[in-house]
Order: structure tokens, then C-alpha cells, then sequence
């Protein structure tokens, strides 16, 4: 292919077309930035160097020059609510909504926002009627989930459940672990009022929806001990090692007080062990050490918690290993084994913490719903020394 001479009278034509075109788009931004207002720019400027509250300001000032800016009153609103100053947010989304002239789209989009106002200022009552007029919009998945929320929040667990069951039906996803514990919630709750009968079929129910539910067979178990049946009680207890081996440490005290009430203690101190040696736990090794404590002497309970050791070493199994010297130390040691368990109890305390898997927060008790996050079924039941020994 030959070089020819009149190309290069094209590279001038195509520089001055993209020169032109360059043009046209900076006189287009610039006439489209003179139709903002100076307070935009503003605010704009305030969030960019971290400054908030001014930026606020001058927000403020543009809704008051140009009412009919939507936009504007949604960025508003939105700051409020994320600073905390929920009743400033929910006057400009109430504004908003009493505007006649307002579209469809934002009318709902207004309601959605008003809705995340009353939500976290707390008035749950408003939240709740103004989520549930989006039920037939396009914001009806948040609407339900939200609902959901406040449902839990005020423990109306009837309505919990409705409300994760349309919501599972709104193709929003599985809510079965949710709803096998808002049954168990129910169930909990009859069983603190000493109605065994009444929690049975509710666990059930739960049992139904999510057959690994670990709580919901722990609290059948608790049921049947209520209603005297502790050999059902126990049958019950030891399916917790067929959902789920690690969460056993939950229930041994309940099996070792029931094997300890039918005269078969041993029978629960060797399904215990078989447990620990299948899932290491310091929780399990506690129960199982005063068991084998109480059926078989210092020596051999000491044995075990040296084997533990040597297979999971934490200072937590080591804090147990002290307790199990000092029942037979020799007086002349005793005083030093005392000092030495006390300063590594006092740290180990600090190990021996639940972690919610979702948001990290720990706590001394187990519980089936975190309080940090509000996630059900979110803390492992193993303390916190045991999760990163394994990792």
C-alpha cells in the first residue's frame, strides 16, 4: 500500500472537527452549570472538605430559593436522617408529600424515605403505616422488609412470620432459618410461663420449616423436662449431635443433669466424650471435666484435660488444667498455683467471648440473635480463643 501525499491534508480537517466538537461540550457544561444555583457549588464544596453541618446550610438555602428542586429535598432529607436529626428529615419528606403537583414516582419515593425517618427515629407505628401503603409499588420488597424489622423489633412474632412468609413469596429470597426462630421466640416465651403443652407444637412447626434448627430441639427438650419425660427430654437432646456436633457444648449440662436424673451418668459422660473428640470446645471440656471429676477422680480428669491439651493447646484449656492442680496440690505450692491461675484467669476472661459472625460482636452469653446487627443464627458456639486457634 503506497503513501500518498493529500492524507496528510486530513490530520488538520480531523484536529479542528474534535477542536469544535471539544467546544460544543464545554459550552454545553458551562451552560448547564450557570443553571444551578451558586448554593449547590456551595454545599458541594463544604462536603468535599468534611464540613457538614455548612454544607446543610447551604442546601437549606437552595430549597428555600427554588421549592420546586426535588432532588435537592431528597439529598436533604437524606442528610438529616444520617446525621441523626430524624425530626428535621421527616418535616422535609412531609413537605415534600404535600406538594399536589408532585409525580407519581417521587410521591413514592418521598413515602419510602419518610418511612426510613420514622424507622429510625423509633416511631415505629408510623413507619409501619406508611411502609404499608408502598405494599402495591415498586418499592414493595423494601416495604415488607422493613416491616419485617419493626416486627421483630416490637417481638410480634405472629405477624414476623406473615411478614417473612410474603415476603419469601415476593421472591426476595428463603427466610425458613428466620421464621423456624421467630417460632422458637414464641415457644420460648410459653415455656416461661410453665406451658410445655403449648410450646410443643410451636417447635414443631419451627422444625418443619428448618430441620436443623438447633434451638428449636433444645427447647423440645426443655418442654418434655417440664412435663417430667426426661428420657424424652434426653432422646430429644442427643439429635442436637446429628444437626450440628459443635453446638452439643450448648446442651451437655442439660444431658449430664438428665443422665445424672436417670442414674446413668457414665452413659452421658461417654457421648460427651465422643463429642469433644469430634469437635474440640472449651464450653464441652468443662462439663465433661467435672464429670469425669465427679465419676472418676483428679487424676483421670487431669489426664483428660493434658490430652485436650496436646491436641487444642489455648490458655483457656490451660486455665482449666490449673484449677484441676490446685485440688490436690501440695500446701507448699499452693499459694503460687492460686497466684498464677488468678492473673491468667483474669486475661483468659477476656477470650472467653462469643463473636457474632456477621459483625464481631462479642459477648460473654450465647445468643441465637446478635445483639450488635440483629442477625439470627450468627454466633458460632465455640469462644472466640477456639475460632482463631482453628483458623
Amino acid at each position: 500500500m503506497e503513501f500518498e501525499l493529500w492524507w496528510l491534508l486530513g490530520i488538520p480537517l480531523f484536529f479542528s472537527l474534535g477542536w469544535i466538537a471539544a467546544r460544543v461540550d464545554i459550552r454545553e457544561l458551562l451552560s448547564e452549570s450557570r443553571s444551578l444555583p451558586r448554593g449547590y457549588f456551595k454545599g458541594l464544596n463544604f462536603l468535599l472538605n468534611d464540613e457538614p453541618d455548612k454544607a446543610v446550610d447551604a442546601f437549606i438555602e437552595i430549597v428555600k430559593l427554588d421549592p420546586e428542586t426535588t432532588e435537592m429535598y431528597f439529598a436533604l432529607g437524606n442528610l438529616f436522617r444520617r446525621r441523626g436529626e430524624t425530626e428535621r428529615a421527616i418535616r422535609v419528606h412531609q413537605n415534600l408529600l404535600s406538594r399536589a403537583d408532585l409525580p407519581i414516582e417521587q410521591n413514592l419515593q418521598a413515602r419510602y424515605e419518610l418511612g426510613q425517618d420514622y424507622l429510625k427515629a423509633g416511631l415505629l407505628d408510623r413507619a409501619e403505616e406508611t411502609y404499608k401503603s408502598l405494599l402495591d409499588s415498586q418499592y414493595e420488597v423494601q416495604a415488607r422488609r422493613a416491616l419485617l424489622e419493626i416486627f421483630q423489633r416490637e417481638k410480634e412474632w405472629p405477624r414476623a412470620i406473615e411478614a417473612a412468609r410474603a415476603l419469601q413469596e415476593s421472591g426476595a429470597g428463603g427466610r425458613q432459618r428466620e421464621i423456624a426462630q421467630f417460632y422458637c421466640e414464641l415457644a420460648q416465651d410459653a415455656l416461661v410461663h410453665t406451658h410445655p403443652d403449648a410450646a410443643l407444637p410451636l417447635l414443631e412447626q419451627a422444625l418443619a420449616v428448618d430441620r436443623n434448627n438447633v434451638r428449636a430441639t433444645i427447647l423440645s427438650g426443655d418442654a418434655l423436662l417440664a412435663k417430667g419425660d426426661v428420657e424424652a427430654a434426653l432422646l430429644t437432646w442427643r439429635r442436637v449431635e446429628q444437626q450440628s456436633v459443635p453446638h452439643v457444648a450448648l446442651v451437655a449440662q442439660r444431658l449430664m443433669d438428665g443422665y445424672r436424673q436417670v442414674g446413668r451418668p457414665q452413659e452421658g459422660v461417654n457421648l460427651l466424650k465422643a463429642c469433644l473428640a469430634e469437635a474440640s470446645s472449651i464450653d464441652l471440656l468443662e462439663e465433661v471435666f467435672k464429670a469425669v471429676l465427679e465419676l472418676d477422680g483428679v487424676e483421670a480428669a487431669r489426664q483428660l484435660l493434658l490430652e485436650e491439651l496436646r491436641r487444642t493447646p489455648t490458655l483457656l484449656g490451660l486455665d482449666k488444667l490449673l484449677e484441676a492442680r490446685l485440688i490436690d496440690a501440695n500446701p507448699e505450692h499452693v499459694q503460687e498455683l492460686a497466684m498464677v491461675k488468678g492473673l491468667l484467669h483474669g486475661y483468659t476472661q477476656k477470650l472467653a467471648r462469643y463473636q457474632c459472625a456477621h459483625c464481631g460482636f462479642k459477648a460473654r452469653q450465647f445468643y441465637w440473635q446478635c445483639p450488635g446487627c440483629s442477625e439470627w443464627d450468627s454466633y458460632p458456639p465455640r469462644r472466640t480463643e477456639e475460632l482463631n486457634v482453628m483458623n
